[in-house]
């Protein structure tokens, strides 16, 4: 069964919507208090879902093309709180990451034995657990990215096998970050185009940035994160001599990008090396941010939190200077309460939505896309509701693939039937 959406191809006036309901979230800390937002109505639909009757919304310039419609597929059902996925080389194996603490892998829709188990050795709050799993681009590796029983983030290595299980008696901690809240945890590891592991940090929880780390450039908390992750001698990861702190005194050499405060999942853009950040908001506005690669994909961006939520002042005491403003943001409401990215759709299997980024809400569950070309107007698609969706990945091929943490479920994106 699938669950289909048609969204409907005409420009419309944002309008006042109800209040949505706030579900805890794994992917954005204490629960904000539900405010107003804009959008559309939803009827009840399959599988436990909704479909979206209203129209898109264009922000600014000429409406570009807008997607045909669209069905969620789900493609494995059963899982315990999924909330990533990843794949190795293709398509052929897909290993979901179950926030409890296990990856396995599936073949043909078929769930296979655990290949990491590490269920005693995580944090079980809601924002906590096994968070993320990439693998490496030209090595048998795999990297995961888990809270421990002492809150603190690590980002493990495993050595992968060729018949891809993991080897977990060689498992190596790479990078240990501790955390002081058991909230914004971040959880989200992707190699970029350059061979390198990227990782999302959120700023170290409580609400509104209390210690001021986002902007600092010595916390490696609100950051995005970048390293060659390989063990080089005596070193469990080297620095890349590119990345923008690495000569400043004082700054942690890791550091790639600022100002964010629970990136929980981003990705790089397939085509061209794009990087695209869903970061979590704190109780009023939720945003989607890009850093295109001709401006350095990220390198030394500043993205305004927590001087900022979304465009709008948050701590006054923070300054304003350098940030880069979200291509697309959104009131808490009806739209949602905790931004859940995200992918570039370059798949075939759906032409008209090749060049759209697709994200939902965690609250809501509505799944939208809006355009990514540089300078493209913001028509933004509503494409259907799936329930508490924690991951939106492209796989090898392009597709895109949905996760919902409640249903158990993960779903490919596909053509609706007519």
């Amino acid at each position: 069964m699938t669950i289909a959406v048609r969204a409907r191809l005409s420009a419309a006036l944002l309008v006042a919507l109800t209040a949505c309901s706030t579900t805890p979230n794994p992917s954005a800390g204490t629960t904000p208090p539900a405010g107003t937002s804009t959008g559309s109505s939803t009827t009840t639909g399959a599988s436990g879902g909704t479909t979206d009757a209203g129209a898109a919304t264009t922000v600014g310039g000429t409406t570009p093309a807008l997607p045909s419609a669209v069905a969620f597929d789900p493609v494995v059902t059963g899982l315990d709180r999924p909330v990533d996925v990843a794949w190795q080389h293709d398509n052929s194996t897909m290993y979901v990451v179950e926030q409890p603490g296990k990856v396995v892998p599936v073949r043909n829709g078929v769930v296979g034995a655990p290949v990491v188990d590490l269920g005693g050795e995580v944090s079980t709050g809601s924002e906590q657990g096994l968070l993320g799993l990439a693998f490496h681009p030209t090595r048998p590796l795999a990297y995961a990215d888990y809270t421990n029983l002492d809150g603190d983030t690590v980002i493990a290595e495993f050595p992968v096998n060729d018949d891809g299980t993991f080897l977990t008696s060689s498992r190596r901690t790479v990078l240990t970050v501790h955390q002081p809240y058991a909230n914004h945890n971040g959880g989200n590891v992707v190699f970029g185009p350059d061979g390198l592991l990227y990782i999302g940090m959120g700023d170290g929880g409580s609400a509104l940035d209390p210690a001021r780390r986002a902007l600092n450039p010595a916390s490696q908390l609100g950051k995005i994160l970048r390293i060659d992750p390989v063990i080089h001698g005596d070193r469990p990861y080297t620095v890349p001599a590119d990345n923008p702190f690495r000569s400043t005194a004082g700054a942690a050499p890791e550091v790639w990008s600022i100002g964010l405060r629970n990136p929980w999942r981003f990705g790089f853009d397939p085509s061209n090396g794009d990087l695209w950040i869903a970061d979590v908001g704190q109780n009023k506005w939720e945003e989607v941010d890009v850093a295109r690669a001709a401006d350095g994909a990220g390198r030394g961006a500043n993205f305004g939190w927590s001087a900022l939520e979304g465009t709008h002042r948050a701590n006054a005491d923070q300054p304003t200077t350098g940030a880069i403003a979200p291509v697309y943001e959104y009131p808490h409401g009806a739209d949602g309460c905790s931004i859940t990215g995200g992918a570039v759709y370059r798949g075939s299997a759906l032409a008209s939505l090749r060049g759209w980024y697709v994200f939902s809400d965690y609250c809501s569950g509505h799944v939208r896309a809006i355009p990514a070309a540089a300078g493209a107007a913001i028509a933004v698609v509503p494409l259907g509701t799936v329930p508490n969706t924690s991951a939106i990945r492209n796989a090898p091929d392009g597709e895109v693939y949905v996760l919902s943490i409640s249903q158990g479920t993960v779903f490919r994106i596909t053509a609706a039937s007519s």
